[in-house]
Parts: structure tokens; C-alpha cells; sequence
């Protein structure tokens, strides 16, 4: 008869959980709301269930032994529902962590109590839609989130009290309770962190360095493994975040799980972001710190449900991991094109692609609306670096003319209206900007002239290695050559007399939405798609 393990979650983060339990000769039961979940036909067995439900979850676990296995163990990565997880684990006496310690990491407001009791440097808080509490609020500039969910999703900065109310009304929006919290902000550099417990025993699996991009939201556009602070700067993180475990109570005796880390460096210290019962999802544990170090966290905490030790995990190797996202403007995707190219990029590892044709992309507010990853390994860290962003900047998302969202995008960008969020794909300092404003702007080519179409050149846009470059990193060269190949015309930079031409219409477009912005503007001079 086999050990069967449960794993909550059949969805891309939980694919090498399942994986793995299979290799280490398990009988995997894997349970989700999503019938369609991507990985559901990877288990021995599929249930679906709502991972909130965690009585439906127990009762599964208490029908487990049968002639197919024997129970041993539940476990998630990468969810919200590490609760749900203890809650089972509890009740049928198997290993785990205590339900209230789960509580505590799936809380924010019970977390940072939990710091704040223990002593643990996290930042002032205050809970609004929950009854008797009464702290004063957090100093400007703050941090708006739902107290349990995950992903970013309606999660702010704020910096002045106008803005309050308009964030926490988007927070509670998120909030399965109904509950948002104001935190105070932490500035400095963000770093994300595994590890498995056993016991009081936490052991470390990585440390990364987050890219947090685009205020007032925290857009984590990539992480890069292992980081490159100093040694002092890790081990004083690496405290705080194994201090923030111990205060929320999942590594005591007798505790088997894993937890998951977001830990600040400011000027006052490390601080301690957030903490959750479980394994990282954000490509962390299944995959760039495999790479890096040749160690699997996800075999360790799936040996930890089991209640057995989890095994040897310092690193074989001292490779560089980068994983990196790419976005679009909002619209319709029409194309996709370039993923041959980027998968063909030296020392990528995996491309997912989670944009489709005909789908709606929307520029990002949370870490769960982009178009997808890349993840790149090698020997030395500027190769792993250099070819992830190689590979994002080979893929070219193409749009929907004629859409609502995009036309509103565009029309929003710098001269109008201030800085905006979304924000223009190029950021011009003032004097390109009035450089632009005085562009000529020739009235449109017909359709049928197009392909005889000249561009005005722009040239203080592109003055050198320090001139501006879009999301991905692309060059004003790259740009016009992703415009060129998508729209399928020549359209040269210079003057030909008599040849129509195109000015700071099309200018306005690509500083505001880069080569989506300026194949666009093309695409809807062309007309409609037939």
C-alpha cells in the first residue's frame, strides 16, 4: 500500500509539488475549486474542492485509507490556504503546524499583533472594518492591503489622506473578511525567503532580491537568486525573517511545515514585510532556487508532511537564477509573437505564457495580472540577468485597434496629465517632453500609402547609452524595429519629399505604450481587422 500525501492546489505553482510526491514514489491526491486546473490531471487522484472549505478538505483526509494508500500527510505551496492545510493536519493527528499558528500567517492583523507582542521589527498598523481596534494611524506615506489575500491584489502605497479612502475601499474589496489594514511604509530594498521547519529547527532555502516596480502598487517584476548583498546584510534578514516565524508560532516542537518571507532592509534594519505558512509560489521554490542550487525546498517540506526530517539542503551549487515578468498596455491581444526566439535565449530554463489571442491584458495592479515569465540560470549572475531580459524583450504582444482601454490608456500619458499610473513605457525628463510638444504633426496617411509612410525623426529621444528605455528595458532601436516587424512596413526615420509621414501622433504613442502604443496607432490607421 502507498503513502498518500493530499496537496492543496493544482495549478502552475503547485506542478512540481505533484510532480516530485510522484517521484518520491507517493500516492497524490490532489484537491481544487478548478476542475480545469492546469496540473489536475497530473495526480493519482483529483477532488474538487474549495480550498476554503476545510471541512470538506478533513473529510476528504479521513476517507484516505483505502486499498489505494495510506494517509500520510497534506501539504500546499503556493496558495492562500496554509489554514486549511493545519486545520486538516490537526484533526486527523498527522504532521503539521498548529491551525492558530496558520491563522497567524494567513492574518495580517493577527500577524503583526504576533510581531508587535514578540518584539519582532515590523512596521505600526492599524485595522479598519474590525471591531475595538483603536490604534492611531500609521504616519504618511502607508501601505493599504486586505488583511488575507495574497498576490498584491488591492494592495497600495498612499501617500496623502486623500487617497485613503479610495485604497481601502479597493482593499476591502479583496477582503474575505471584510477587514484592510494601514501599515506604515518601509523603504529599502525587498527580499523574499523560503524555508522548511521541523521542530524549532527553520533551515534556510534561498534568499532573493525582489524588483518592485510601478507605484503606488508593488509590482514584483522578477526576482534574482541568490542576492547580492553583503554577508552582514543577509544574516541580520535572515534573523529577523527566523524571529517573525518563531513569534507567529510555526516552528516550536513538535511543528512540521514550511514558511515563506518578505523581509525588508531600511535604514533602520531589517523589518519584517509578511510571513506565510508555506512555500513560496512566485516561481521561488519550485524553480529558481532549484536551479540555483541544485536543491530541492519542495522535497524537503513534502518530507516534513510526512513527519520526516527534511533531509540534507545545503546548496550543491552557487549558480544565478533571474526570473522575470513582461506585461502589456491594456487591450485586446490580437498576436503573439517572438516566444521561438526567447525560448531559444542561452540559459533559459522556462517561458510561461499566460496571455492568449483574443484575451484581455490589462496593465498590472497585482502580481497575479501579467503576461507571463521567464526564468533564466547560469554560472555567473550578469549572464543569468542579461538573458532573462534578453528573452522578455523577444516577445511582442500585438493588439485589438479600435479598443476602449487602449484608447484611454494612451490618451493619459505625461504632458496631459502628470505623472500617471499606468505610467508612459518611456519616462521623458521635462525637456523631452517640450522637445516632443514641438514635433511636427502631418495630417495621416491613407492606408494605401502606409508602406511609402516616413517617420519624423525625434532626435533628442535617442541621445546616447543613457537615453530612455521602456518597460522591458528596450532601446528607442529595439522599439522602432519591434514596430517595424509587427506592422510589416519599412517606415524609415528621415524626410522624403512628397512621402507621407508620421509625427508626433505616432511620437505620443510609443513614448505613452512603447511598440504596443505605436503598432496600434498604425493598425487603427489601417482600419478595421478583416
Amino acid at each position: 500500500m502507498k503513502t498518500g500525501i493530499i496537496i492543496l492546489g493544482a495549478g502552475v505553482m503547485q506542478g512540481p509539488a505533484i510532480r516530485i510526491a510522484r517521484e518520491m514514489g507517493l500516492y497524490t491526491v490532489v484537491v481544487d475549486g478548478d476542475s480545469r486546473a492546469l496540473n489536475a490531471a497530473q495526480a493519482d487522484r483529483f477532488e474538487q474542492i474549495d480550498l476554503k472549505d476545510k471541512e470538506g478538505i478533513e473529510a476528504l483526509a479521513r476517507s484516505l485509507t483505502t486499498d489505494a494508500c495510506r494517509l500520510g500527510g497534506i501539504m500546499t505551496a503556493g496558495t492562500d490556504f496554509s489554514a486549511s492545510v493545519a486545520w486538516a493536519a490537526e484533526r486527523l493527528g498527522l504532521p503539521g503546524i498548529p491551525y492558530q499558528a496558520a491563522l497567524n500567517a494567513s492574518d495580517k492583523q493577527r500577524m503583526r499583533s504576533c510581531f508587535e507582542k514578540a518584539g519582532v521589527p515590523s512596521p505600526a498598523f492599524k485595522v479598519f472594518g474590525a471591531a475595538g481596534q483603536d490604534a492611531p494611524l500609521p504616519a504618511l506615506p502607508v501601505v493599504v492591503k486586505p488583511v488575507d489575500n495574497m498576490g498584491g491584489r488591492g494592495c497600495r502605497r498612499v501617500d496623502s489622506a486623500g487617497e485613503l479612502d479610495r485604497a481601502l475601499e479597493d482593499a476591502l474589496r479583496f477582503s474575505r473578511s471584510g477587514r484592510a489594514i494601514v501599515e506604515s511604509f518601509m523603504e529599502g530594498p525587498e527580499f523574499s525567503v523560503d524555508a522548511v521547519v521541523y521542530d524549532d529547527q527553520i533551515s534556510i532555502c534561498g534568499l532573493a532580491d525582489r524588483h518592485i516596480f510601478f507605484p503606488p502598487y508593488f509590482i514584483e517584476m522578477g526576482h534574482t537568486m541568490p542576492t547580492n548583498f553583503p554577508p552582514r546584510d543577509q544574516e541580520a534578514l535572515l534573523e529577523v525573517f527566523k524571529d517573525a516565524v518563531r513569534a507567529l508560532g510555526i516552528a516550536s516542537p513538535g511543528c512540521r511545515g514550511a514558511a515563506k518571507g518578505d523581509v525588508k532592509l531600511t535604514p533602520r534594519g531589517p523589518m519584517i514585510g509578511e510571513v506565510a505558512a508555506r512555500l513560496s509560489g512566485g516561481y521561488m521554490s519550485g524553480w529558481t532556487y532549484p536551479y540555483a542550487s541544485g536543491v530541492q525546498p519542495i522535497r524537503a517540506a513534502i518530507r516534513a508532511a510526512l513527519g520526516l526530517r527534511p533531509g540534507n539542503l545545503d546548496p550543491e551549487r552557487d549558480w544565478t537564477c533571474a526570473e522575470r515578468a513582461f506585461i502589456s498596455i491594456p487591450g485586446r491581444v490580437r498576436s503573439i509573437s517572438g516566444v521561438k526566439e526567447a525560448e531559444q535565449t542561452e540559459y533559459l530554463r522556462d517561458l510561461f505564457l499566460r496571455a492568449e489571442p483574443g484575451k484581455d491584458a490589462v496593465f498590472p495592479e497585482n502580481n497575479v495580472s501579467k503576461c507571463g515569465n521567464v526564468i533564466t540560470s547560469a554560472p555567473g549572475r550578469e549572464q543569468a540577468v542579461q538573458a532573462a531580459d534578453r528573452a522578455v524583450r523577444s516577445i511582442l504582444i500585438r493588439l485589438e485597434p479600435a479598443n476602449p482601454a487602449t484608447d484611454a490608456f494612451l490618451s493619459a500619458f505625461a504632458p496631459q496629465h502628470g505623472p500617471a499610473f499606468p505610467p508612459d513605457a518611456f519616462t521623458l525628463d521635462p525637456r523631452l517632453y517640450a522637445a516632443l510638444a514641438a514635433l511636427p504633426d502631418p495630417p495621416f496617411p491613407p492606408p494605401g500609402e502606409l508602406a511609402s509612410t516616413v517617420i519624423i525623426p525625434f532626435p533628442e529621444f535617442d541621445s546616447g547609452p543613457d537615453s530612455p528605455r521602456d518597460y522591458a528595458g528596450r532601446s528607442l532601436k529595439e522599439t522602432l524595429d519591434a514596430v517595424r516587424e509587427l506592422s510589416g512596413l519599412p517606415l524609415p526615420l528621415g524626410s522624403s519629399p512628397g512621402a507621407p509621414a508620421l509625427g508626433r501622433a505616432f511620437w505620443n504613442a510609443l513614448v505613452r505604450g512603447g511598440y504596443q502604443g505605436a503598432v496600434y496607432f498604425i493598425d487603427n490607421l489601417r482600419g478595421p481587422i478583416i
